[in-house]
């Protein structure tokens, strides 16, 4: 439990604490009185946005007459089509539902915590660390689904068979740390940007918070790019095919 609740994770576990408990069972951990942490409620909450969002945008699309909300996404998708044409090759924009659904889930989850009574989830270690865990099954999964699951293994034996007692340990290593890499990289960020936008909200409420909630912005808009890309580049890595 956290030493300090928002108003969603209280009224959470004010209301829905048997629910909580039950999912915490359900996998084997100790329940609790208070099982909701703010980085949970945070993430269903950027969840349920996305959905409503997502159905509101369907039920809007139009070829004639596309409204700023479709124009705003349509900018999205092409630039990460985009991005993924020249990280990945031709045969990137296969991967686009993956790539834009963590994109857009990083973002908002980077964004929600400049609204008043709100927290970032991806502040927390746990958050991050599930985002590079599940790039990490992707782009595995995507290797072997685009090679074999032979020809995949290939990827770790090197340039030369003789060099496989060496390349073979260096790989495995160098596969391991991806996801402890984009786990540290997006939790230190968002955490330091929070602490530093909450420290100077404490201190005055004119002119200088606001600047350094447009650097949060920004850092948010950046951190969730990059997590994408060096998605992008360890999908490519493992979709290639070994000549």
């Amino acid at each position: 439990m956290e030493a300090h609740e928002i108003w969603l994770t209280k009224l959470f576990n004010d209301h829905l604490a048997g629910l909580g408990n039950a999912i915490l069972s359900g996998v084997g951990l100790a329940t609790s009185t208070r099982p909701w942490a703010n980085f949970v409620t945070m993430q269903i909450l950027v969840a349920a946005i996305m959905v409503l969002l997502f159905l509101t945008l369907r039920s809007r699309l139009s070829v004639d007459k596309p409204g700023k909300m479709q124009q705003t996404f349509e900018v999205i998708y092409e630039f990460l089509r985009h991005e993924s044409e020249d990280q990945v090759g031709h045969d990137g924009p296969k991967y686009v539902g993956y790539f834009a659904t963590l994109f857009i889930f990083i973002l908002f989850s980077n964004l929600i915590g400049i609204i008043p009574g709100f927290e970032s989830p991806t502040m927390t270690p746990s958050v991050p660390a599930g985002c590079a865990l599940a790039t990490f099954l992707y782009y595995n999964l995507m290797g072997i689904q685009a090679n074999g699951v032979l020809q995949y293994l290939k990827h770790f034996v090197g340039p030369m068979v003789l060099l496989a007692p060496l390349m073979i340990p260096i790989e495995i290593m160098s596969h391991m740390a991806r996801p402890l890499s984009l786990t540290i990289r997006l939790f230190a960020n968002m955490f330091a940007g929070e602490k530093v936008t909450t420290v100077f909200l404490g201190l005055t409420y004119i002119g200088i918070p606001a600047l350094f909630m447009g650097l949060h912005v920004f850092v948010s808009v950046l951190q969730a790019y990059i997590f994408v890309l060096l998605t992008m580049m360890y999908v490519s890595g493992a979709v290639a095919h070994e000549h």
